[in-house]
């Protein structure tokens, strides 16, 4: 083999055939060998990586909402990206609300395309948005290369994207089905949902309770079946769903689900409150709850986990009143992701092959992403390298996140990540940015 630009040397490398010894060679940006750790592999580079560090493929997160642009005081590309990263995330796909426009059609896609292309500093992807009166222009979206389409069943939380109702949910799986594209669905039903005040945590948990996830998700399954429309449930909190999502599997029905790691890693009982650092909707849930998350992990019924990293500057989340009912729902952890889930994963007996296929492979899978979430021949080298037994303290001043707020504050996690490879080469946040802009389906 001719001279490659670069070999990583590790005795711990996740790959699809479990983590092993190994050397990884890369030419022009793709994995071009996975050769024993001594292997004569000639190369440009040569990094040789500790004892104590793991190399992993770049995480891919499919739930990440930047905000920019519109409401880039929020978020933007450059922070999110750039936080991406330090988590040891090479691949985002961005939701297509909060920004403004909403990602609901052609121009819109175009202006969130050409407002991301140079900040991205890991390679980017962008969901359009099913909402009322856009069937027409779904198919568009789907062959301007968008990765499908996110629908809400009740208000999303800002006025420019409203909910389907039945009638129009059943319209846009119709439509959807048509191109086999995707639908990924905020799953709570809006009758079973109470109006939220005050500081009570219970409370607020009592307003968004159980059953109403049960009757979106199991309403989302039956307009599946009928349509046959690929569907996706996000952010599965209420573990109540996991019957129906196995069945529905079994069925035949083409779903997926994801979680998150807020639902992995925080309890109910453990909330104060008017902590509305933990607001976020669906809410995190009692510590039984959290037990049977991880256990639908480990069945496989839930096939991801991603951020739902939907940040908000820190006055919208109202810590002066506490008011669960007014402050901003959502949590953001784009950054600490996969910290936060080795380390409730390592010790439930989960393996950091676990965490990669949850939090790269089966994301990159589920979003048609070829060449990503994966250390084998052909895929491009973005990579990470972790050190699963390091731990550290989250100093939410110190994150790449725009405001620096986030229910992670003071934890102690493990797992430090200490790089990230894009294509082969060191992402680097000081320097231009470098990340690319993806398309559904394509393969470089």
């Amino acid at each position: 083999m001719s001279v490659l630009d670069l070999v990583i040397r590790s005795r711990q490398v996740v790959t699809v055939a479990g983590v092993q010894a190994g050397a990884v060679g890369v030419r022009d940006g793709r994995i071009v060998a996975i050769a024993p750790y001594d292997a004569d592999l000639a190369a440009t580079d040569t990094i040789t990586l500790g004892a104590d560090e793991v190399l992993l493929p770049g995480l891919v997160d499919s739930h990440v909402h930047v905000n920019d642009p519109g409401r880039t005081e929020w978020e933007g590309f450059t922070s999110a990206t750039k936080a991406a990263a330090a988590g040891g995330v090479t691949t985002i796909v961005d939701m297509p609300l909060n920004s403004i426009p909403p990602t609901c059609d052609v121009p819109a896609l175009r202006l969130k395309r050409k407002t991301a292309e140079t900040q991205a500093y890991v390679d980017v992807g962008f969901w359009g948005g099913a909402i009322p009166g856009n069937v027409a222009d779904l198919r568009p979206l789907h062959e301007a290369g968008g990765f499908g389409f996110k629908c809400f069943l009740l208000h999303s939380g800002v006025d420019e994207f409203p909910p389907l109702d039945p009638a129009e949910l059943e319209a846009a799986m119709k439509e959807i089905a048509t191109f086999d594209g995707l639908l990924i669905v905020h799953a709570e039903d809006a009758h079973h949902i109470d109006a939220a005040n005050g500081t009570s945590y219970q409370g607020f948990l009592r307003s968004r309770p159980r059953a109403a996830e049960n009757k979106a998700v199991a309403d989302v399954i039956e307009l599946a079946q009928r349509t046959n429309c690929r569907v996706h449930i996000l952010h599965v909190s209420s573990a109540d769903v996991l019957p129906l999502i196995a069945d529905a599997k079994a069925d035949g029905v083409r779903i997926t689900a994801e979680t998150c790691p807020h639902y992995l890693t925080f309890t109910a009982e453990e909330i104060p409150d008017g902590a509305t650092q933990y607001k976020c909707c669906p809410p995190i849930r009692e510590a039984a709850n959290r037990d049977e998350l991880w256990d639908g992990l480990r069945d496989g019924i839930i096939d991801l986990v991603v951020s739902d990293h939907s940040p908000s500057t820190i006055d919208l989340k109202h810590l002066d009143t506490g008011d669960f009912g007014t402050a901003w729902g959502g949590i953001a952890s784009l950054q600490l992701g996969l910290s936060a889930v080795w380390t409730e994963a390592r010790r439930r007996g989960f393996t950091l092959a676990d965490v990669t296929r949850w939090m790269a492979s089966a994301p990159a899978a589920q979003t048609g992403l070829r060449t990503k979430g994966r250390i084998e021949v052909g895929y491009d080298a973005d990579l990470c390298v972790l050190a699963p037994d390091e731990t550290f303290v989250v100093d939410a001043t110190k994150l790449q996140h725009k405001n620096a707020i986030t229910p992670y504050d003071g934890r102690t996690l493990d797992g430090v990540v200490r790089g990230t490879w894009l294509r082969g080469v060191p992402v680097d946040t000081d320097a231009d940015p470098r990340g690319r802009l993806l398309t559904r389906g394509e393969r470089r």
